[in-house]
């Protein structure tokens, strides 16, 4: 259930906790007048989904209708209603109620940034490929063209990584090139070892070539080899699965001729 689903029908049972607790409160003629304190259900929830301000507000909303209340109750006497016990009432309600909003926003706030973290490549800061598979699933959900890209950093020793300085400064550097040479609405993730992955919106695979050829110098030009896949949705794979091994299989290819071309160059030379 959506979040903000979620508040609403939260707030929808404060209101019907505050409805019913006064009603019971004002219309039974109990001795025993600690029914208000169903009150604090209604705060605690109110102050669970919006915060510290709207937590004592809604103490102050308690402390009013519990007011009303004693007016209206059969057997308080009226002058009992305003008392300095009245107004601790209130004070209890509101504190109750912002102490209670307090630690909800606190706890929003610290699993936001866990969430955020639990996405994030520790090396490069990049999303990671628990990110990048949601990523991919809202465009293939969106049923609109785009192009998966998957690079793969030469030069590095996928063994050193994570203990060769050198080489976690290599992802870093490739990771920055990366990210201010795709466009505002691509999505950019390291996805494996020295693997990057890039969905951008394109409809052609002459498109994506293109813009993996451009990728490719880009990244030549700091000194970082990098060889790109890629494939096209639809033509090329209409799921994750089918995308991923496209792309991958194009790279693979790209990566051998490449690997030829050097070897012809060096044979050439001798």
């Amino acid at each position: 259930m959506p979040v903000a689903i979620q508040s609403r029908v939260v707030l929808a049972a404060a209101a019907v906790v505050f409805a019913a607790g006064f009603v019971a409160f004002a219309l039974i003629p109990a001795d025993d007048v600690g029914i208000p304190h169903v009150f604090y259900v209604a705060i605690a929830l109110v102050a669970a989904v919006t915060g510290p301000l709207w937590g004592a507000a809604a103490g102050a909303v308690a402390a009013a209708l519990y007011c009303i209340g004693m007016i209206v109750h059969p057997i308080v006497p009226s002058a009992e209603i305003l008392t300095g016990g009245t107004l601790v009432r209130l004070a209890t309600y509101a504190c109750t109620g912002a102490l209670i909003g307090w630690f909800a926003r606190d706890n929003r706030r610290l699993v936001a940034e866990l969430r955020i973290l639990a996405d994030r490549d520790t090396v490069t800061g990049l999303p990671n490929t628990r990110a990048f598979e949601a990523a991919i699933q809202r465009r293939l959900d969106a049923q609109r063209p785009f192009a998966l890209l998957i690079g793969d950093l030469r030069g590095v020793d996928d063994a050193s990584l994570g203990e060769d300085v050198a080489a976690n400064d290599a992802l870093l550097r490739i990771g920055d090139v990366l990210g201010n040479a795709v466009g505002p609405g691509d999505d950019l993730a390291r996805v494996g070892g020295r693997a990057f992955a890039l969905l951008s919106s394109l409809g052609s695979a002459h498109e994506a070539a293109r813009l993996a050829g451009r990728l490719e110098q880009t990244l030549a030009g700091h000194g970082l080899p990098t060889r790109f896949g890629w494939a096209v949705f639809p033509h090329e794979g209409t799921n994750a699965l089918s995308l991923y091994r496209a792309a991958d299989e194009r790279l693979y290819a790209r990566k051998l001729v490449s690997a030829d071309a050097a070897d012809v160059g060096l044979r050439s030379v001798s």
